[in-house]
């Protein structure tokens, strides 16, 4: 039986010839990406990336997020609009035999918090991170929408609708999280117009190298939404990856970041206070979501050791959302 390396090393060899590119080598598949596959290659001397649906295979639950054809295609618009994001090279085609997905370019860089936190080669990124992030948000979010795909839109009250209703639904009783939602149903911020929503602006997402930040990744919960909802969303505690008096990613202040972002040409709209409400539902959302997982442990549909560790992370969020509501994070 040949492995998912032989299979996806055939593949590319018959993308290869579709395409006139150079024979692929050095295939390796890389960690991280939970929902879909990543793997790493080489053709000739263009370093790329495939990512593709798991084994080939495309799953249609909600969790999977808007489908990897548009996830390109969000990439390539947010691309054409300044935002820090890898080029696109190709779609991958039914002939390819390796399922929905597409090639980009490969980037240098690092995603893994700690060392974007604390080695000595990042302190240049550092010093600039929050002005980075701020520019960063405000091209995404100038992307037109009609340059986009059908996306799913969601604004502030919708989504709180959505969260709450998941976790009565687990019919948890958690006090912090019943205060948490009542205090976010009376500060719903007003609607502003929607804008090309990232979803999952944080660290992890973030390519960082040496002098600042080089790409954006992991688009696939792109939607239509709020403009804050991105810089509330790397500014969660969970995110700040143990760095807590730092809100933007455990690195920096969140003024920084603000001024980049209206200097960029952002909306200004967008203030301190509404960034502050979607940092607080955002420690409900991912709270809500580690319920999620731990559902899915107890339940036996997912009883890997992964599902019951995040599960068991609700209980930290409960902190975060009291240090809030306290005022004192």
């Amino acid at each position: 039986m040949a492995s998912d390396y032989d299979d996806v090393l055939a593949g590319l060899h018959r993308l290869a010839g579709r395409l006139g590119w150079p024979e692929p080598r050095a295939l390796q598949r890389l960690s991280g990406g939970a929902s879909q596959e990543t793997w790493a290659f080489v053709a000739g001397e263009r370093a790329l990336i495939l990512r593709r649906a798991p084994r080939g295979v495309p799953v249609t639950t909600s969790t999977q997020g808007i489908g990897l054809v548009s996830e390109a295609a969000v990439i390539e618009a947010a691309g054409a609009a300044g935002a820090p994001a890898p080029a696109v090279a190709s779609l991958l085609a039914e002939q390819d035999g390796l399922g929905p997905g597409y090639i980009m370019d490969r980037l240098e860089g690092e995603t893994l918090a700690r060392r974007i936190q604390r080695d000595a080669a990042f302190a240049e990124a550092r010093d600039g991170f929050a002005q980075a992030c701020g520019a960063a948000a405000a091209a995404i979010h100038a992307t037109p929408l009609a340059c986009l795909p059908t996306l799913p839109e969601a604004d502030a009250a919708a989504q709180l609708d959505l969260y709450e209703a998941a976790y009565r639904g687990y019919g948890a009783g958690r006090p912090a999280f019943e205060l948490g939602f009542a205090a976010l149903r009376r500060r719903v911020p007003a609607p502003i117009p929607a804008r090309l929503a990232h979803g999952d602006f944080r660290l992890g997402n973030l390519m960082v190298a040496r002098h600042g930040l080089a790409a954006v990744l992991d688009w696939e919960l792109a939607h239509r939404g709020d403009p804050a909802e991105d810089l509330g969303w790397i500014c969660t505690p969970s995110w700040r990856f143990g760095a807590i008096d730092k809100p933007v990613g455990g690195i920096a202040e969140v003024g920084p970041m603000l001024e980049a972002y209206w200097a960029a040409g952002g909306d200004r709209r967008v203030t301190a206070e509404r960034v502050r409400f979607w940092t607080l539902f955002g420690s409900l959302k991912w709270g809500v979501m580690c319920l999620t997982m731990a559902k899915l442990f107890e339940s036996g549909v997912d009883p890997s050791v992964e599902r019951a560790a995040i599960g068991r992370r609700a209980s930290e969020t409960e902190l975060d959302v009291l240090l809030m509501l306290k005022g004192l994070l």
